[in-house]
């Protein structure tokens, strides 16, 4: 016992202890990154955008930038708008198809294509960016239920793109956020 005690003892609560601190750092270190803050930007005299940026991985592991903003205009008129972003060549989204948007329920509604004053240059948009209307559906959305997005694309594969609650809220925070 006494042999135990001065010599295994010792080093098995040494060993604990860094066992422990391996434990807590690879959770710190394998901790999900923060979620993206509202910002707010004013664009023109009485015109102010509010932003949402996170960035999100489809079912193929590509990253896609996914841009949620708020336009107030000077005459009080505002869009919703979901902007998706991809690296160039990495898909052609199909603008004449509407984002698909299903929650865990099975419960499906569709966000109509926003690409009007998207691109400055109309003779070549970018294929790799997408836009969707996004105000009239964020209401009937419920964050705490999960949330997936199907991008169409010119090759008739969707994207697919999962929306975690906490992006969702900021989302539909931003919605309710009026001109100061």
């Amino acid at each position: 016992m006494k042999y135990w005690r001065q010599t295994i003892f010792p080093w098995v609560s040494k060993l604990s202890l860094l066992l422990l601190a391996i434990a807590f750092g690879w959770g710190w270190l394998s901790s999900p990154p923060a979620m993206a803050t509202i910002r707010q930007l004013e664009e023109a005299p009485g015109q102010v955008v509010y932003q949402s940026r996170q960035t999100l991985q489809d079912q193929n592991r590509n990253q896609w930038q996914a841009i949620a903003f708020k336009r107030i205009r000077p005459d009080g008129h505002t869009s919703l708008a979901l902007r998706l972003v991809g690296f160039p060549g990495l898909a052609a989204i199909d603008r004449s198809q509407p984002l698909t948007l299903t929650n865990s329920l099975g419960q499906t509604w569709t966000a109509a294509g926003d690409f009007g004053q998207m691109f400055t240059d109309q003779g070549a948009p970018k294929p790799n960016v997408g836009q969707y209307d996004l105000q009239p559906l964020l209401p009937e959305l419920r964050a705490e239920i999960p949330l997936q997005l199907a991008l169409p694309t010119l090759n008739g594969e969707a994207i697919t793109l999962n929306i975690p609650a906490a992006l969702l809220k900021e989302w539909q925070t931003m919605a309710t956020m009026s001109q100061s």
